[in-house]
């Protein structure tokens, strides 16, 4: 059977993930969660005091770059990989408020975003593949197989978000 590429678009809280999630076990494909790459220079960053609430050295951040190591290993425990920031498992730790509070600021920075969509198109290049974030249908891959657009509504967003906070307490 032919492998495609798979490419979930949407804004925030709409359910990308999770239907990136369902749709690569059930094709039995590959799912790169992009917002964990963020998350993770983000969690970089942090850990060498690059930014913070107060500050951000974006100049080292970039300088540093080359040294920011991401993969995604499959745990079949849980049923979906989880990402790996130079061969360490930091999954847990790139979900904490404190992460999330910090990861558009690293998001804006041009040389982080052409760095990690260079990595995705790398991850894509034998199609079997399913990936979600923003951009991912016009920047990552205009060329993809099947594209989706997620939207939801300002109330479903904000239930959906509700829910991922009370699950993490």
């Amino acid at each position: 059977m032919k492998k495609i590429t798979i490419a979930i678009d949407g804004f925030s809280s709409t359910g990308k993930s999770t239907l990136a999630k369902q749709i690569a076990k059930q094709l039995g494909y590959i799912y790169v969660d992009t917002g964990a790459m963020y998350r993770a220079v983000t969690y970089f960053a942090m850990q060498h005091n690059y930014i913070s609430e107060n500050h951000f050295d974006v100049k080292s951040l970039i300088k540093d770059l080359p040294k920011v190591a991401l993969q995604f290993h499959f745990n079949e425990e849980v049923g979906f990989a989880e990402m790996y920031l130079n061969d360490e498992n930091v999954e847990i730790a790139i979900r904490t408020i404190e992460v999330s509070r910090l990861v558009s600021k690293i998001a804006e920075i041009s040389e982080v975003r052409a760095k990690l969509v260079e990595q995705q198109q790398e991850m894509g290049q034998h199609k079997g593949i399913v990936m979600d974030g923003r951009d991912i249908g016009t920047v990552v891959f205009p060329n993809a197989d099947l594209k989706l657009f997620m939207t939801a509504s300002p109330e479903t967003k904000a239930q959906r978000r509700f829910e991922e906070l009370l699950e993490k307490g």
